[in-house]
Formats: structure tokens, sequence, C-alpha cells
């Protein structure tokens, strides 16, 4: 039996995975919470073998999480769903640890045979974003400027098209005013971009609201 464990913000996304799950017949819902503070807690307290993962979940970034996860649950399996094109998120997430990424548009029968192959140890990427990364990697192209980004900077870019202000970005990730005003400064030098609404621009454009 596969011990499942879902962290999403929205109490309907969660009834819907329970019930996907249910009707495997392989898996168990072994808890639920709601932000990536209270996963953190949780997966101390309880055997997991697959975690469900929302990208946009109140709490500690996706790929920062993520990151920490890597380091402090290597056991556990973590499946990313986002209603966030795979474009934007997915290789970032892999790189951070993840075991597969897969959008909230796919079908039960598509989520319940990632959270199998990620569980056998596999990796889980739909046959849409294989393919692009096939193509990417045939033209050796370098990606657009938010692909060259550290993961924190891409953070901070999505947050600040978002309309955060710097102090608002600098609660939500834990970090110094300071700090998120230097990768502010970073991201308009690497974008390129002259102002706080030409990076909220490009963020519109490219599809990266948060």
């Amino acid at each position: 039996m596969i011990r499942l464990f879902i962290a999403d913000d929205h109490p309907i996304v969660r009834a819907g995975l329970s019930s996907i799950v249910a009707d495997a017949g392989d898996m168990i819902v072994v808890g639920q919470v709601s932000n990536g503070d209270d996963l953190q807690v949780a997966l101390r307290a309880m055997a997991v073998d697959v975690l469900l993962l929302d990208v946009s979940m109140p709490g500690p970034g996706v790929i920062p999480l993520l990151e920490v996860l890597r380091t402090s649950h290597p056991s556990v399996a973590v499946l990313v769903l986002s209603v966030h094109p795979e474009e934007q998120y997915a290789m970032r997430a892999l790189r951070a640890g993840a075991r597969g990424y897969l959008t909230k548009d796919h079908s039960p029968g598509e989520l319940v045979a990632a959270v199998r192959k990620v569980h056998g140890g596999g990796r889980y990427v739909s046959a849409t974003l294989a393919e692009r990364l096939a193509a990417d990697l045939s033209a050796g192209a370098d990606g657009l400027p938010h692909d060259r980004l550290s993961d924190r900077e891409f953070e901070v870019l999505c947050l600040l098209g978002s309309g955060r202000s710097v102090t608002e970005i600098a609660a939500s990730l834990a970090l110094s005013v300071k700090t998120v005003s230097t990768y502010r400064a970073r991201l308009l030098e690497k974008i390129p971009a002259s102002s706080n609404a030409e990076l909220v621009r490009y963020v519109v454009a490219h599809g990266l609201m948060r």
C-alpha cells in the first residue's frame, strides 16, 4: 500500500485527490496539510512514501521547500502538482529534488500512474514536457532570460511580477529587505528591465504570475 501525503491549500482539491486515491486501491492518504510550514512538521511524525505537493501553497516557495525535503526526507518521492504550465516550473522542480511534475488539468488516471511511477523509483513527466525537453536539447537553446535565473531570483521575479512589494516578499521568503532588494537589482540587469513595471509586464507576458 502506497502511503500518500497531500499538501495543498485548497480543501476541495485535497478532497478530490483523496477520492482519486481511494478508487486506485493500492494507495492510502495518511495525512494532509495546507501550507509548507505544517508540512515539514507533519512529515517528521509519520511514514510517507509519496508526497503530492502543490506549487502555489502558502509558506516557503516550492523550490526552497523541495531542497529542504531532499535533505530531510530523502526517502519521500515528491510529485509536484501545479496549475502553472510545465515550462514555468517543471525543470526547476525536478532539479530541486522532485521525482515528477504534473499539471492539474491531467486525468485522474494519469495522476495514479504518476504516483505509482515515482513510488517505484522512476521519474514522471508528461509526454508533452518530454517532447519539449527533447526539442530544447536538440536545438541547444539557451532559453528565455528567466530560464537562466537562479531559483531564488526566479521566485523573487514571480512575486514582484504579481504585485508584491520588496517588504512583503522579504516577509514571505524569510529574507531581509536588503537581500530582496539585491535580488531585484540583479533582475533588472538580467531580464533586462528598468523598473518594477517592466518586470510586471515581463512576468505577465510569459505567464509567470504567482
